[in-house]
């Protein structure tokens, strides 16, 4: 989960290489932000010469994180099934 003030690798070509949030939107209570869901950054790294310059505040969706969702899915799912009579 992604919460205030954690660094985060950028996945596009609009020149921003590293952002640090500021404000997640949506997750659990607003607090935390998950795959999908929007957050609001500043710019900390650019590329020069690009569009979008060092210090800008952007809102961004995230698209990727290191765990992995399927993974975390199957266990909450295989804890769940019932066994057949």
């Amino acid at each position: 989960m992604i919460g205030m003030r954690t660094w985060l690798d950028v996945a596009d070509n609009s020149g921003a290489r590293k952002l640090q949030c500021i404000l997640p939107r949506g997750g659990d209570l607003g607090l935390r932000a998950g795959l999908g869901d929007i957050v609001t950054a500043s710019v900390k790294e650019a590329i020069r010469n690009r569009a979008i310059k060092k210090g800008k505040v952007v809102r961004c969706v995230i698209v990727r994180m290191r765990k992995n969702r399927a993974a975390r899915m199957a266990l909450t799912s295989g804890s769940i099934q019932t066994r057949p009579c």
